[in-house]
This record gives C-alpha cells, sequence and structure tokens, in this order.
C-alpha cells in the first residue's frame, strides 16, 4: 500500500483507525496482512474460511451471553451463610437512587451491547458468505455494530471479576457458577472474533453489491 494526501476517489482508500494514515487500499496474497507503516495497526487481513469462522463464534458469543443471563454467576459462603447470584440478580438488586443506573449500565455493557453487536455481525455476514446480496440495511448495521465495539465490555467485566474475586477469596468461601465460565469462554471468543473479522473486506463486500 502507499500513502496519498489528495484522494480522489474515497473508495480506493483505506484510513488507519488508529492514527488516521491514509493509504491505497490494496488486497493482500491468501493469508496476507496489510499493515500501517506508522503505528502497525493491521488494516486488512486475508484468511481462508474467515467469514463462517466468524459466524461460527458470533453464534456461540450470542449462546453464551444468553445462557449466562439465567444461569448463577457466583455463589459466596461466608459464617455460616450463603448468597448465590446471577446477572439478572444484579440488574435487579438496586431498585431507587443513582445505584440503579450503575446497575443498568453494567448489564447493559457485558450483555445487552455485545448481544446487540453480535446479531448485527450476524445479520451483515450471512449473506455475504451465503453468496446472497446483503439484507436491507446492511451498511447502517455494520457502521452500528462498529461503534459499539468499544462499548462492549465483556472481557473487561471478566478481568475486572478476577481481581475483585482474588481479593473477596481471603475472606468468603466461593464457589464460581456456570454462568462465570461461560463468561471467561466468552470473553476468548470475543478477542478471536474480532482478530478473525476484517473491516475492509466485509465494506468491500457491501459496497461492490448493487
Amino acid at each position: 500500500m502507499s500513502t496519498r494526501k489528495v484522494p480522489e476517489d474515497l473508495a480506493q482508500y483505506i484510513a488507519c483507525p488508529n492514527c488516521d494514515a491514509l493509504y491505497t487500499a490494496a488486497l493482500p496474497e491468501e493469508g496476507g496482512r496489510a499493515v500501517c507503516a506508522r503505528c502497525h495497526t493491521v488494516l486488512i487481513s486475508t484468511r481462508e474460511n474467515a467469514g463462517i469462522q466468524v459466524l461460527a463464534l458470533s453464534a456461540a458469543v450470542l449462546i453464551l451471553v444468553i445462557a449466562a443471563v439465567f444461569h448463577p454467576f457466583l455463589e459466596i459462603h461466608a459464617s455460616g451463610f450463603g448468597n448465590r447470584v446471577s446477572l439478572l440478580d444484579v440488574a435487579t438488586s438496586f431498585r431507587s437512587g443513582t445505584l440503579v443506573l450503575v446497575s443498568v449500565a453494567t448489564v447493559m455493557l457485558i450483555v445487552l451491547v455485545p448481544l446487540i453487536r453480535t446479531l448485527l455481525l450476524i445479520y451483515v455476514i450471512a449473506p455475504i458468505e451465503l453468496k446472497r446480496p446483503p439484507l436491507r440495511h446492511a451498511k447502517g448495521a455494520f457502521h452500528l455494530a462498529q461503534e459499539l465495539k468499544p462499548w462492549a465490555m465483556t472481557e473487561v467485566f471478566s478481568i475486572g471479576c478476577a481481581v475483585a474475586l482474588v481479593k473477596v477469596s481471603d475472606l468468603a468461601q466461593l464457589d464460581f457458577g456456570p454462568a462465570f465460565w461461560m463468561f471467561l469462554a466468552l470473553s476468548v471468543f470475543v478477542v478471536i472474533n474480532d482478530r478473525y473479522l476484517c473491516t475492509w473486506s466485509i465494506w468491500a463486500a457491501i459496497e461492490d453489491t448493487p
């Protein structure tokens, strides 16, 4: 790829999402990557059957998110008392005051936003992999999915839980529920899914279809 100062046809160019460097878009060889020369961000990545893998991972994320909501997340025992909580318990634990906004925002960022983003990705990518025209409003759906990416904080939640549980483990006995392990798997799937997802390739597939 080569840089240009004044683009004549924006469809021929790609901008680095981190440093805004502008390049002429060129599809690398199969299995290769186009990397920003300034900040080394991967701009275009070609992998065989990447779309199918993204769909499979998205389906797995969808199942895990829904299942994790209804299964117990953690059980705490201390001084002869025990308590079991799920993500729904977190959402409904505060019913008045400003803490309501905190609990609702937490559930939205770790459950609702990842769920919506996954559905949008499936909506956009599935027709492309089935060799069919993109569905209606595919461009807007994919744009929204990309906008929601920074707000899907499943992996951040998992790391925060790990740090908090290390401190709590000295004070009480902890039993991890199915939802806890689902979120661990979910965090791994989300990271892998984003790694396989080539934004430029999807935009190109949508734009090339009349």
